[in-house]
């Protein structure tokens, strides 16, 4: 495992939402990225978005830099043995357990001994993860906020078999990027899904059994308690179809405390996944 000052180049295995916002929060902070998906389509599209977000951190002068050169940090890609030069990997691939599992056996092949490999799972075992590889030592989770650029925290996510030299690197580099970090071990949702994902299902249950509406059901919670959004208008940050996953997997896992709401089943059958589609809860343009 190389220390963080040997650290150079990072991989980064998907270009949506997480996988770009970890590719710009990473070129950053200095390191030169290969961020890679399966389609070019996909690609072009994640660093569209990575440009959009630096220009729009420009106009806030809240770069040290020119947008451009951090962009130019970034090179886009679909072939996995592009990042067989990486010093650290992230994998940002949709939630799925085998999907994941088959980008860690190829991962495992196409690195170097040593390269520590990071899932940014949000719910998923790290354990059953880092299993599809032959160095499991090596895999730990690196799980970011989004959107990336402007959450402070990252979830450092402990394996069974992750070495603790691994768990104090990944630390270690979250810091780097100027985030803050703090440490679960690999049970299921980690500590925010676990607690978040109920929260949000109890306020979508709270709506559709008419406590309130839904506009004073995020305000209560927000002046109640503090939050910088309600539980309505989070899940449609977060994602309609990212917040049914997680709470089906939280289910499976761990009761029917974690049952979805009827309403988001509802909701994500009919297209509606929040900010990202325009309309969930509340409608954006």
């Amino acid at each position: 495992m190389p220390s963080l000052s040997e650290v150079e180049a990072i991989g980064v295995v998907g270009a949506g939402t997480m996988g770009n916002g970890i590719a710009q929060v990473a070129a950053t902070a200095g390191y030169d990225v290969v961020m890679r998906d399966v389609e070019a389509e996909y690609v072009e599209r994640g660093l569209d978005s990575v440009e959009d977000s630096l220009d729009r951190l420009a106009a806030k002068d809240a770069l040290d830099e020119e947008p451009d050169a951090i962009r130019d940090r970034i090179t886009g890609t679909t072939d996995l043995d592009d990042l067989a030069a990486a010093d650290l990997v992230i994998e940002a691939v949709i939630e799925d357990l085998d999907v994941k599992r088959d980008v860690f056996g190829d991962l495992d092949r196409v690195t170097d001994d040593g390269v520590v490999l990071a899932t940014n799972t949000s719910t998923l075992s790290i354990t059953t993860i880092a299993s599809a590889t032959d160095r499991a030592s090596d895999v730990v989770g690196l799980h970011f906020m989004n959107p990336v650029p402007i959450m402070d925290g990252v979830e450092v996510v402990v394996g069974e078999h992750t070495d603790p030299a691994v768990v104090d690197f990944a630390h270690a580099f979250a810091e780097d990027l100027g985030k803050e970090t703090w440490e679960a071990d690999d049970k299921p949702g980690f500590v925010t899904n676990r607690i978040l994902m109920p929260w949000i299902n109890e306020g979508i249950r709270a709506y559709d059994e008419g406590v309130a509406d839904k506009a004073d059901i995020d305000r209560g919670m927000k002046l109640g308690t503090n939050v910088p959004m309600g539980p309505l208008e989070l899940a449609d940050h977060i994602g309609l179809d990212v917040a049914l996953d997680a709470s089906e997997t939280l289910h499976d896992e761990l009761g029917d405390r974690y049952k979805p709401a009827y309403l988001l089943k509802r909701k994500v059958e009919a297209g509606d996944l929040g900010k990202k589609t325009g309309r969930g809860f509340y409608e954006y343009e």
